[in-house]
């Protein structure tokens, strides 16, 4: 490991092995595991997943404590922050393509799938199918078998857009938040980060609230069909990352109160600012493409 001289960051840290990416990983894993076993009626799936996730905040914990002491300690110099930039962009770059993945299954499901479904080359396999999105309509079924229970869609009317409202309003925050550092104002810009993180615990609220009235009052499930499949994918995976989000934006205010960062080294914000409005872009797409449209 490298070490300072005389006060001076070294050309370029290198942190010694460290047991955070593998104990991550097994946390993920359990998760994964729970999550499909729970959605698959196995009693013990819901405690793995929980289990998993209690054991990913813990190891989580741990590695964002090491990496604020190696930057409070002086041991970052320019190069690592050219080095976070950069893989903080190619990390956000994953995700675009991630989020663009479902958005092409939404597209090809509608414009190429359904169409396809209907056409007389498969009038034999299903007569009664009908190419209608979302196939709520009588007789309109993606499943003529009779398999996708009845259900209604979510518009976007009110919860949708008030979601959306929060998540705008955020960025706002944030951006002033941003600003306020900059300027030297620590102050301000503790207070419309906390402004921010609130705003996103509201966020994942009413989206919890939503996914309630959708399994209660809708009959919206994740087996509803193409449409209930690709809503709860995109929407679903949109929360996690609202929630991944809101903790590094947490983590962020609570090291701001402790007086780290500087108007000239900041970039644990601003990587979490970059985060952050790219979770609201994604949030706008689904608005139109799954609300609206």
């Amino acid at each position: 490991m490298s070490s300072t001289t005389h006060g001076q960051a070294p050309y370029y840290f290198v942190p010694s092995p460290s047991r955070h990416p593998v104990l991550t990983a097994l946390g993920f894993f359990a998760m994964v595991v729970g999550a499909s076993q729970w959605i698959n009626g196995v009693t013990w799936g819901k405690w793995l997943l929980l289990a998993g996730f209690v054991w990913w905040l813990f190891v989580l914990f741990q590695w964002f404590s090491d990496s604020i002491r190696e930057s409070e300690g002086g041991l970052y110099s320019r190069k690592v922050d050219i080095g976070y930039r950069w893989s903080m962009s190619w990390f956000i770059f994953s995700e675009v393509m991630f989020f663009g993945a479902f958005f092409t299954a939404l597209w090809w499901g509608r414009a190429h799938s359904l169409p396809e479904l209907a056409s007389l080359d498969n009038a034999l396999l299903w007569p009664d199918f009908k190419a209608v999105w979302p196939s709520t309509a009588a007789g309109a079924t993606g499943s003529p078998a009779g398999t996708v229970e009845p259900f209604q869609t979510m518009g976007p009317f009110w919860l949708p857009t008030i979601n959306t409202a929060l998540l705008l309003t955020s960025g706002v925050t944030l951006t002033i938040a941003h600003h306020a550092l900059l300027a030297g104002n620590r102050a301000r810009c503790i207070a419309f980060m906390w402004f921010t993180v609130l705003l996103g615990v509201t966020f994942l609220f009413v989206q919890g609230y939503e996914y309630i009235h959708a399994y209660r009052d809708l009959n919206l499930k994740l087996s509803s069909g193409i449409y209930g499949t690709t809503f709860f994918m995109l929407t679903g995976f949109h929360g996690i990352h609202v929630f991944i989000g809101m903790l590094m934006l947490l983590f962020i205010t609570l090291r701001l109160m402790r007086g780290h960062f500087t108007p000239k080294q900041h970039f644990g914000l601003e990587g979490a600012a970059w985060y952050w409005h790219f979770v609201d872009v994604v949030w706008l797409g689904l608005y139109i493409l799954v609300y609206w449209m």
